[in-house]
């Protein structure tokens, strides 16, 4: 179960939902009561199975036949077996995704024993818990390929920058992708706001500031607000609550292993939560007007944002009369550019009504999106070229 900093819980992922149940293997009463612990932490529903007598006579074989046929050794996700049982196993046939479980394992022989069962790693209880519940918790998620994740900031202040982000995240849900977008800054106005869903039910960011350790993603997506068919995790009106580096991190890695696209509203000012947010973003866009004055402010904001990210590339925002053009922006800033979106006639109007920034299929923002997407999940690793 997820629950959040006020308390409230989420649902959490229905084991099995999408990667299967693992299998324990083990007579140990208080190791299986430390996986059982680990499983329910993870939101897994493990098959249980204690270890038959060896035959005699069979070396093992016969165990191993009674286990794989009774539970399904071949076709369980993950198979976690305790060190008490892995002579019970030796003659399971070779497969992925098992490991040898143990709180004692001290013996220099549990090394073989490990060999001879396939096990890809021994993992020595509690010392390995946090990635063992990792391991356990991709296995419910069906962990597949992870989402792209852009970040949007802007050079300058009044850049534009929450536009950007919310017409990228509309544009990649009207385009078939499952999107998350993120409010990364708790000084703005609220994504969920610039969406007209301010009301909408579902957590906020001071829900999960006391999360610790892994976040569901399949609990994080659906205990989130949906509106215009993606999931946004914005601030709410209340008192403003620091979220912590850690929650920020578990967050996003969660809303990352959901798959599809995530999109961050990034605040200007890099501290060590919003550090831990561009860490594991795959691009930032950032966001400057065509003018001298946003271009020396964004200059700073660059130096930055690139001391953390992997990739930073300026988007020009219109041509001020007398401006600067899209490549001497970037040219100045040193940056790649990633495109020039021209001003859009009637859009602050449109917003003010109720109608978010991409809505316009034919519109200037929504075409410069739409390109942008092309290109970013056409290519690989999934960043334009």
């Amino acid at each position: 179960m997820l629950v959040g900093g006020g308390g409230r819980p989420a649902r959490a992922v229905g084991a099995g939902a999408a990667g299967g149940r693992p299998l324990i293997i083990t007579e140990d009463p208080l190791l299986l009561d430390d996986l059982l612990r680990l499983c329910a932490a993870a939101g897994a529903e493990p098959h249980v199975r204690h270890a038959v007598p060896e035959p005699r006579g069979t070396g093992g074989a016969g165990g191993a036949e009674e286990v794989r046929g009774g539970v399904g050794w071949e076709s369980a996700p993950l198979v976690l077996v305790g060190d008490d049982a892995a002579r019970r196993v030796r003659g399971a046939p070779r497969r992925d995704g098992v490991f040898l479980v143990g709180r004692e394992l001290d013996d220099p022989l549990v090394w073989q024993r490990a060999v001879e069962i396939g096990a890809e790693e021994v993992l020595r209880l509690p010392d390995a818990e946090s990635r063992l519940v990792d391991r356990i918790a991709d296995v419910v998620e069906g962990a597949g390929k992870p989402a792209l994740a852009v970040g949007v900031i802007g050079g300058s202040g009044g850049a534009g920058a929450s536009t950007l982000a919310c017409a990228l995240a509309i544009r990649a849900a009207r385009a078939g992708e499952r999107t998350i977008l993120i409010d990364g800054d708790p000084l703005g106005g609220g994504m969920d706001v610039l969406l007209g869903g301010e009301g909408a039910e579902g957590l906020r960011w001071p829900d999960f500031a006391g999360s610790r350790g892994r976040v569901g993603a399949g609990a994080l997506e659906e205990s989130l607000p949906e509106l215009h068919a993606l999931r946004v995790l914005s601030w709410d009106r209340g008192e403003r609550v620091v979220v912590p580096p850690a929650a920020m991190r578990s967050v996003l890695a969660a809303a990352r292993r959901r798959g599809g696209v995530v999109v961050v509203d990034l605040p200007r000012r890099v501290d060590e939560a919003v550090a831990e947010v561009l860490a594991q973003l795959d691009l930032v866009l950032m966001v400057v007007p065509g003018e001298l004055r946003s271009v020396a402010a964004a200059g700073r904001v660059a130096a930055g944002v690139r001391m953390v990210a992997r990739d930073v590339r300026v988007v020009v925002r219109g041509r001020c009369p007398g401006g600067l053009d899209a490549e001497t922006v970037a040219g100045l800033l040193g940056v790649p550019l990633a495109g020039e979106v021209p001003v859009e006639l009637g859009l602050p109007g449109r917003v003010a009504e109720g109608e978010p920034p991409g809505a316009q299929r034919r519109g200037a923002l929504a075409r410069f999106c739409d390109c942008f997407w092309q290109r970013a999940l056409g290519a690989a690793p999934g960043v334009p070229a």
